[in-house]
């Protein structure tokens, strides 16, 4: 399980941006080509919007691994 922790300034991260920041993807292109494929899930349910929200408590399944939003 991956912990990813939200900055005091920031609300929330947006999905690509999350896959690219806990190293599941090297690039935007990766992470949008995996949402695309429909191979994320966001709180169990399959994800579609690249750009989706995800704030604390959201927890994001992909490939074998599991990121909680803190």
């Amino acid at each position: 399980m991956i912990k990813f922790k939200l900055t005091a300034d920031s609300e929330y991260i947006e999905l690509i941006k999350l896959l690219k920041a806990v190293n599941i993807c090297g690039s935007g292109g990766e992470a949008k080509m995996l949402v695309d494929d429909e191979q994320v899930k966001l709180n169990g349910q399959v994800e579609s919007r690249k750009r989706a929200k995800l704030r604390k408590g959201d927890k994001i399944e992909v490939f074998d691994k599991t990121i909680i939003i803190e």
